[in-house]
């Protein structure tokens, strides 16, 4: 369905829960249905890569992979224990040997162990073991876009089963876990409750109330606001999520050559050791997301500049005409200016430079907070991923689908990777900064908005300045013309008119452009992210252990990305020329 993809790209990430105990003569119709539903999708998204994660369970889980290693879908397995106490679930010969061949053939993790659980708790079936299935279904949700769920329809108490996953992805609820283990941002709107419910006959006989038996309902579309024929589209807030998905690998593809050799990394330099697979690719994802803002920002910038120059360019023109000589030709070469103009913002509108500027740098400082983290150890909980639980959850629903991408960022782990001091600590030199001058200082975002809040600073005061004295000069050439136009020749008469109309417009455009620069703003916010980086540099140089160093360095994330969710905000309804608090 698709060849392997070199470059750096985000997925349509589809979490598969699923009954064990499938009806036989039911599984030629389940094949049809979940094929259809991959392959639909694959021909709706080209290019959005699917990924399948999938537990590999008896029954719908193996026939949902099997169904997407057809179509060549990757395919993800977190075991929800360890390898040898998870095959001890599988008492059929037959089913055990699909589930290693599937094994083989996927990217396995093991998830840790549920909160209050030990190793030895387990070991045998029970409680602690079905909480294990039900964290699994809780991670399953959080690190997928949709639910693909092969079920019967009907509610169950049996913990971590079909029907608690899939009212988990509605409703963010799981029995026997308190709130602050399901969700740490239990109200947010963050378009996270999109199933496709395929209906599953079961072998098992369910008591009490529920569908039918006489005739299969076909798939649906499930979301907490209603159902749709699984025929149908997705529903519209999820299309458009899944587009800028889309648009961000079109986009990556479109530069690959330029990014593969122009991209930043935030590997590299004096590592303590090679860095486990899954952070390479998410630091290649940054340097694609890094490389995109910047590109869409330099167009973004140049469009601006052209359409106030132009503007600049047609006060003249006016001036002329009205002033000096009432030519027709000065007229053509206003609206000539006026449809230059027009193009010029109807080609940034329509390419869309201003949101992917802001949408990719937003992208990219996730990611970059994600691979820190992830070398320094500091852990987030299975049941949640980066995106969901701690970046742009804001009233700007148009931004969800930056969450969306982060849902993978965390997905895939390296069990033999451990994170230790040397890790840690050449992550505090590299993210944080050692806070001395050079040749000490290793760089770290704290030089990074020490020298930004000095540039900045002088820059708008240059600015400022070139306005004010703009202004000086049209107000100048007003008095001149007052008190010495009986005198002066008709060539200095022009030129002083010509100033006096030119030169407040020029200050009028530098006024403009401050504000759609948000140049006082963002000052302000790089003052706030250089005392933020400052403080934690000293309570990290008075940490007790490294625990209380990757606590500092949570905390130190959280804050980057709330502060950088603010800056999206702020700048979502105005172009934007300058770079964000943390490019």
């Amino acid at each position: 369905m698709r060849g392997s993809q070199a470059h750096a790209q985000v997925h349509l990430n589809i979490g598969v829960t699923a009954h064990r105990d499938l009806v036989d003569a039911e599984i030629p119709r389940l094949r049809a249905e979940v094929r259809a539903f991959l392959a639909g999708l694959g021909d709706a998204y080209p290019d959005l890569p699917l990924r399948v994660i999938s537990a590999l369970a008896t029954g719908g889980d193996q026939l949902v992979a099997e169904e997407a290693l057809a179509l060549g879908i990757e395919l993800v397995v977190p075991l929800p224990l360890p390898l040898a106490a998870y095959e001890h679930d599988f008492e059929d010969p037959e089913s055990l040997a699909r589930f290693r061949a599937l094994l083989a053939r996927a990217r396995v993790r093991t998830l840790p162990l549920a909160p209050r659980i030990d190793v030895d708790d387990v070991q045998a079936r029970g409680s602690a073991r079905n909480r294990q299935y039900a964290q699994l279904g809780m991670f399953v949700s959080s690190h997928c876009q949709l639910l693909l769920a092969l079920w019967d329809g009907r509610p169950s108490d049996a913990t971590g089963g079909t029907a608690q996953v899939v009212d988990y992805h509605l409703r963010n609820t799981m029995p026997g876990f308190r709130t602050e283990d399901i969700a740490p941002n239990l109200l947010a709107d963050d378009e996270s409750d999109l199933v496709y419910h395929v209906h599953c006959p079961r072998r098992m006989p369910h008591p009490g109330p529920g569908p039918g038996t006489m005739a299969v309902p076909p798939p649906r579309w499930v979301t907490l606001d209603g159902e749709s024929p699984g025929g149908a589209p997705p529903p519209a807030q999820y299309r458009h999520v899944f587009a800028q998905l889309q648009a961000f690998n079109r986009d990556a593809a479109r530069h690959r050559e330029t990014i593969a050799g122009g991209r930043a990394s935030l590997l590299g330099r004096d590592m303590p050791a090679p860095p486990p697979a899954f952070v390479r690719e998410t630091d290649a994802l940054f340097g694609t997301a890094d490389w995109l803002a910047a590109h869409f920002r330099s167009r973004m910038r140049g469009g601006m500049l052209a359409t106030h120059a132009l503007a600049a360019a047609m006060g003249l023109a006016f001036i002329l005409y009205s002033d000096l000589a009432a030519h027709r030709g000065y007229v053509a070469l206003f609206l000539l200016l006026f449809a230059a103009g027009a193009l010029v913002r109807w080609i940034a509108a329509r390419r869309e430079w201003h949101r992917k500027f802001l949408d990719y740098r937003g992208l990219a400082e996730g990611l970059r907070v994600q691979v820190y983290w992830r070398l320094a150890g500091v852990e987030t909980p299975p049941n949640s991923s980066l995106g969901y639980d701690s970046f742009l959850q804001k009233q700007d629903v148009d931004l969800s689908w930056i969450r969306h991408a982060m849902r993978g960022s965390n997905l895939l782990r390296d069990d033999g990777f451990a994170s230790d001091t040397g890790w840690l600590h050449w992550v505090i030199a590299h993210w944080v900064g050692t806070g001395s001058d050079p040749p000490g200082d290793t760089g770290g975002q704290l030089r990074y908005f020490r020298a930004g809040v000095a540039r900045r600073e002088a820059a708008y005061r240059t600015t400022t300045r070139l306005g004010e004295l703009a202004l000086a000069g049209g107000l100048l050439g007003a008095l001149a013309l007052l008190v010495l136009a009986p005198v002066l020749d008709d060539h200095w008469r022009t030129g002083l008119l010509v100033a006096m109309g030119l030169l407040p417009l020029v200050a009028g455009i530098r006024e403009a452009l401050a504000y759609k620069n948000a140049d006082k703003e963002l000052i302000k916010q790089f003052r706030f992210m250089r005392r933020l980086f400052e403080s934690c540099r000293w309570r990290l140089d008075l940490a007790a252990d490294d625990d209380e160093a990757r606590h500092l360095l949570r905390a130190l994330g959280c804050a980057c990305l709330e502060e950088h969710a603010e800056w999206i905000l702020l700048h979502r309804e105005r172009p934007l020329e300058g770079g964000s608090p943390s490019a």
